[in-house]
């Protein structure tokens, strides 16, 4: 595999909140074009690893590099101009702002909004088109969840974080957020998925990653991960 082909390498990257160790030297990477997820039970540190990449914690040790440039020098808002954006657990919708206001501060970091991506956006999720002029804060929780993906997608990244899509949704929408996002990733972006819902997350994905308690246990094929017996009693709850 060549470097070129790297576009996300964190290598012994270690996070504490004061002094509880939070993430204890994981190394990943994600490739162009792939879907890669991080999968693990709550407080396995699969969320702080997203913040970290994002800039919004900083790292106590290790690095983090995006095409080659390290990003744990940067404050966070270098780190979208770069081609990086973060569609955050818990969607953190500005629910006072009209669904198509959200969407154009997506586009903060662009010159102008490019109208081509909103209209892709659109045709992605239909239904934030039909509501485009509602509030934001009056959608459902799953209408949310596309709004903040739509949100992320607006500045145009190279890489696409997607912390916990299906949290809190009704299995229907599940399902239909999932297929989305398997088009977004047609699409040639290349996507990092932090899910709880290991089956729906491994059957989307190239690769997986298996946090527990801040600590890379497993890894592998995505494939491999759901016939994993191990996998399958602590995430999909199945006895072998």
């Amino acid at each position: 595999m060549s470097n070129d082909e790297k576009l996300l390498e964190i290598r012994d990257l270690e996070v504490s909140y004061g002094s509880i160790a939070a993430i204890k030297g994981i190394s990943l990477e994600v490739n162009k074009g792939e879907v890669v997820t991080i999968l693990g039970a709550n407080g396995a540190g699969k969320t702080t690893t997203m913040r970290t990449i994002s800039q919004l914690l900083k790292a106590k040790a290790g690095s983090i590099l995006f095409k080659g440039v390290e990003l744990t020098a940067l404050p966070a808002h270098k780190v979208v101009p770069l081609g990086i954006s973060h569609s955050p657990e818990g969607r953190r919708v500005f629910g006072i702002l009209t669904v198509e206001e959200n969407l154009l501060l997506g586009a903060y970091t662009q010159k102008s909004v490019d109208r081509k991506v909103l209209a892709w956006i659109y045709e992605l999720f239909p239904r934030l088109q039909e509501r485009r002029r509602q509030l934001a804060g009056t959608l459902s929780g799953g209408e949310q969840q596309m709004l903040a993906i739509g949100r992320a997608l607006m500045s145009k990244p190279e890489l696409l974080l997607l912390d916990e899509p299906s949290l809190g949704i009704a299995p229907i929408l599940v399902k239909a957020i999932f297929k989305k996002i398997r088009e977004i990733a047609h699409s040639g972006l290349t996507v990092l998925l932090v899910e709880q819902n290991a089956k729906a997350a491994l059957k989307l994905a190239d690769r997986g990653y298996v946090l527990e308690v801040g600590k890379i246990v497993m890894s592998g094929p995505a494939a491999e991960l759901l016939a994993s017996p191990k996998i399958q009693e602590a995430y999909l709850g199945k006895k072998q």
